[in-house]
């Protein structure tokens, strides 16, 4: 999934610091005074010259954060370096929930949140969820408190998403499995999933590089490159899904508008009912692919 406008846990998006290209501040933030503990006022200055929007909203996350001044220090050297918000107080706001990320895994946006509602409406009644390249968690976890007791299951081919996925999961009674898409997966899973959400990665290889610094540098490649169109991995998902989906059951994909056709296409060679679902306010484009019941 691209990360094309990086959330914060704050009300509103933040922007990444001016010198996130420079991991290495010139000199640590401190009060005034020289000393490590800082003011509100402080850190908010220290934000907003580092190039932070909403330097109020961010220096309200980070003085809830601090348990000392010495730690509020390092979490703002942490910012104004530019390290995304949510990995520096560990946590990102997601469809209600604060999910605990970590660095070296992708960070969930709240444009994805549109996924969630959709599977919602789609399966109400979902009892077997599979959250696939699922970061995070995010999405599993949000579906399974949504909907209460759930069969829910989430995989990641990545060690480091695995460990943080199994933070947010278990919590509600799930598992979390190693492995590349499908091949992760028990198989008495087969034609028994409701929903299955697919968070794949779907930046083309070439546009990597103009990606935001926050998602280039602190968010792994295999989260973000879904090959030269963007849509590999997508298409691999889409081929296998109809074996795993229950009658009724679908899968749901994020996609961009560019791409949105070729999805729904590789959804129909799948054997999957297509339907494209956008949001204009979040720029959210869904493709959910139905099994026939």
């Amino acid at each position: 999934m691209p990360p094309l406008s990086p959330p914060s846990p704050s009300p509103s998006p933040s922007s990444s610091p001016s010198s996130a290209s420079d991991p290495f501040p010139a000199s640590p933030v401190s009060a005034p005074d020289g000393s490590p503990s800082l003011s509100r006022d402080d850190v908010v200055r220290a934000l907003r010259a580092a190039g932070c929007v909403f330097a109020e909203d961010e220096a309200e996350l980070l003085l809830d954060a601090a348990r000392t001044p010495d730690e509020l220090a390092a979490l703002v050297d942490r910012r104004v370096a530019g390290l995304p918000l949510e990995l520096v107080v560990g946590w990102a706001e997601f469809h209600g929930l604060r999910v605990a990320v970590e660095p070296g895994v992708f960070v969930p946006r709240r444009r994805t949140e549109f996924l969630v509602a959709q599977a919602l409406a789609r399966v109400p009644h979902a009892s077997v969820v599979v959250d696939l390249c699922c970061g995070s968690g995010a999405v599993g976890a949000a579906l399974a408190s949504a909907l209460g007791r759930v069969e829910l299951h989430a995989a990641d081919i990545d060690p480091a998403a695995v460990r943080c996925a199994r933070r947010n999961v278990t919590a509600l009674g799930g598992r979390v499995h190693a492995g590349d898409l499908f091949e992760a997966l028990p198989g008495r899973l087969r034609g028994r999933v409701d929903i299955l959400a697919a968070n794949v990665p779907y930046v083309p290889s070439g546009e990597v590089p103009l990606l935001p610094a926050e998602a280039r540098d602190h968010e792994p490649l295999t989260a973000l490159d879904g090959g030269a169109d963007g849509l590999d991995v997508l298409r691999r998902v889409a081929a296998g899904a109809a074996r795993w989906l229950a009658p009724g059951g679908c899968l749901l994909v994020e996609t961009s508008e560019r791409q949105a056709p070729d999805a729904v296409e590789a959804f129909t060679r799948g054997g999957l009912t297509p339907a494209l679902v956008v949001d204009e306010e979040l720029y959210a484009h869904v493709v959910i692919g139905a099994k026939d019941r």
